[in-house]
């Protein structure tokens, strides 16, 4: 714990961020580095809970109160060995995780919970700052080899568990660059590449090896990496977005998120805008989808200089605190304000897109929407019109940012033949997280559907854990699910 009285005498602040009006004339990170004093102070709020709820709701299982504490007694190098003993990247948690540990954190029972977040990402920081992030190769090798199929946070978190245990491992990504959504769906201002970049050089000095442009099922053999390596892990991720039906679609300006973020993505990274480079300067811009997704397409949209922007969400606005139905310690949903919205969008709840509208010349002019109301029609929810509710509001570009339904079934997964669920996800034994087919794995929103970063980062680990018993008999590495 911190300061035994620290949670009665001091109230939970927000991590420091750049005035709106800087920040949003560039694309560096929005968070500014916390001072110490400030943050040992909020540090010495955890509260040596009987039971800390904090590792129920962590999926990594992270030992909060233990760098909690040893932050507010400006104990830093044994702080981020407590971090790095549950979690391969913290950076990428500490700026890109929602925090269900704050969700669950027991003083939320009735003040606001500990800054649990900002803590960790400082951890990392200052052990970055000071070089106590070093290599750490395999003393020996095992002689046995292992692909990983995508390149997001669960593979490079087994990629760096398997390395770890001594095994050869490859990590195959489709894209130009290594990162997956990291690299190319995450805007720059979220998470600067710097972060992903330097982690990256560790994992290559552990012996990671990585291959850019390799899609496997595509330009790369399913049979061939079969034959090639020990064992295969799966973990491209819940790609297949989801899609909105209705009059319209067809038309010019209407883009899918993941279409539109990586554009601007890899123009931060140096590479000159490609013809088909779409930008929302100028324009009115509808984003349709009231998620994170949906806030980075905001952020960016505002930074290339759009005229106006509304997210469009269907459910109901959620309350500014936890309802009846919605006690601690679960999630709790209520009304959030991302970075991106303090620096402009109208917000619009309850509202339907009818349809897309013609300029006349096959371009999109304007959505029609209409109100709904969330209702139970015999024992299920439903969404129902609300009649007379019909309006229109100018579009010259509508992103879709509407989540995915799972990953994408043509090439890899056909080929392999791996049994799915009902939802269409990869199933993975549960305590082996081997798939229906002998040697290959998966892990992240591969097997899970869309989740969060820190789940994926679990997965990964637990699946590094399951491919080195599968190899060598036994294992020694962590599997925190």
């Amino acid at each position: 714990m911190g300061k035994i009285t620290g949670f009665l005498e001091e109230g939970r602040e927000k991590q420091p961020y750049r005035p709106v009006e800087e920040r949003v004339k560039d694309w560096n990170q929005v968070m500014q580095p916390w001072p110490v004093e400030p943050l040992k102070t909020q540090a010495s709020r955890c509260m040596d809970c009987g039971i800390p709820f904090c590792h129920q709701g962590c999926p990594l299982g992270n030992l909060i109160p233990d760098w909690n504490d040893l932050v507010y007694r400006d104990q830093w190098m044994d702080a981020i060995k407590r971090l790095h003993a549950t979690n391969n990247f913290p950076e990428f948690t500490g700026t890109l995780c929602p925090a269900p540990c704050e969700g669950s954190c027991v003083l939320g029972i009735n003040d606001d919970p500990v800054t649990i977040k900002a803590v960790e990402i400082s951890i990392i920081d200052k052990a970055f700052e000071n070089g106590w992030v070093k290599p750490r190769p395999a003393e020996k090798q095992t002689g046995k080899t292992v692909a990983v199929v995508g390149s997001g946070p669960a593979g490079l978190a087994a990629a760096q568990q398997l390395a770890r245990a001594g095994h050869e491992v490859t990590v195959f990504e489709r894209d130009d660059r290594i990162g997956g959504l990291l690299r190319y769906g995450i805007p720059e201002f979220k998470m600067e590449k710097r972060v992903l970049d330097r982690r990256l050089e560790q994992m290559e000095a552990e012996g990671v090896k990585f291959k850019v442009n390799a899609h496997v099922g595509d330009n790369v053999s399913v049979e061939e990496l079969k034959n090639d390596y020990d064992a295969l892990l799966l973990t491209g991720g819940a790609c297949d977005r989801r899609d909105l039906p209705v009059e319209g679609r067809e038309l010019n300006g209407i883009l899918q998120a993941m279409d539109y973020l990586p554009m601007q993505n890899r123009v931060c990274e140096g590479d000159e805008p490609q013809a088909d480079f779409v930008s929302a300067e100028g324009k009115h811009v509808i984003i349709i989808g009231g998620g994170d997704t949906g806030a980075d397409c905001l952020g960016t949209a505002n930074r290339q200089g759009c005229m106006s922007v509304h997210q469009l969400e269907i459910m109901p606005e959620p309350p500014k605190t936890r309802a009846a139905d919605n006690p601690w310690p679960e999630w709790p949903r209520i009304f959030r304000t991302a970075s991106a919205h303090e620096e402009g969008v109208e917000r619009v709840y309850s509202v339907s897109t009818k349809k897309f509208i013609d300029d006349g010349n096959g371009n999109v002019k304007a959505l029609q929407l209409v109100n709904v109301e969330l209702k139970n029609v015999d024992g299920r929810m439903s969404f129902e019109e609300v009649p007379g509710s019909e309006k229109e509001i100018p579009c010259d570009l509508a992103l879709l940012a509407m989540g995915f339904v799972g990953p994408e079934k043509p090439g890899m997964i056909e080929q392999l033949g791996c049994d799915l669920d009902e939802r269409g996800n990869v199933i993975a034994d549960p305590k082996t997280w081997m798939t229906s087919v002998d040697g290959v794995f998966t892990a992240g929103d591969m097997r899970r559907g869309q989740s969060l970063i820190v789940w994926a980062i679990a997965e990964g680990r637990s699946a590094a854990a399951g491919i080195d018993e599968y190899l060598m008999g036994e294992s020694d590495l962590p599997s925190p699910v």
